[in-house]
């Protein structure tokens, strides 16, 4: 089992028993805002993308981590790596991103647990290069995405939605010279 430890939060493997806590954050409106078409989950539709996450595990050896707030034990939300098959034009990809509930939202944590994922996906696991894709008006995306050392890319639409998206990146190259 792989994990990761930041100042903060513990990023592990996913348990049954996250969907507890996964389920209302993926029932809410302002944390699902700009996920796909924005639409909430039901706790059937996050079981299943649980699931998914777990399974993305399995075939590509790094995925989303739960995110777990070391002093308390709560689930704070995931960061981690997964592939974008949402956004053809930018495969083959490799994609850093997070999803916190909004009661852990302003602290810092995205950053911190998006920082852990970097080093593991350009360090760990030898990726060349990690993208990152955020709806135009997700602006604290934008900031954890440059505080962690992307940069922009290119701004195109998702096929699937129609959203425009921002697209930013990082090689390992840029992260190992640049010490980020």
């Amino acid at each position: 089992m792989i994990e990761l430890r930041t100042e903060r939060l513990l990023l592990r493997q996913w348990r049954d028993d996250d969907l507890d806590a996964l389920a209302p954050m993926y029932a809410d409106p302002e944390v699902m805002r700009y996920i796909r078409d924005g639409s909430v989950q039901s706790r059937e539709e996050t079981a299943a993308h649980l699931d998914r996450m777990r399974q993305h595990w399995d075939e590509h050896g790094y995925g989303l981590f739960a995110a777990e707030l070391m002093a308390t034990g709560e689930l704070t939300g995931w960061a981690g790596l997964a592939v974008p098959y949402f956004l053809p034009e930018v495969m083959p990809a490799v994609e850093i991103g997070w999803r916190l509930g909004r009661s852990f939202w302003g602290a810092g944590l995205a950053t911190e647990g998006a920082r852990a994922a970097l080093r593991f996906g350009l360090v760990d696991r030898g990726l060349e290069r990690l993208v990152s894709i955020r709806q135009v008006e997700n602006v604290r995306s934008a900031r954890v995405m440059e505080k962690i050392g992307l940069t922009f890319d290119r701004r195109t639409t998702v096929p699937g939605n129609g959203r425009t998206v921002d697209v930013y990146v990082i090689t390992r190259e840029r992260y190992v010279h640049g010490r980020l």
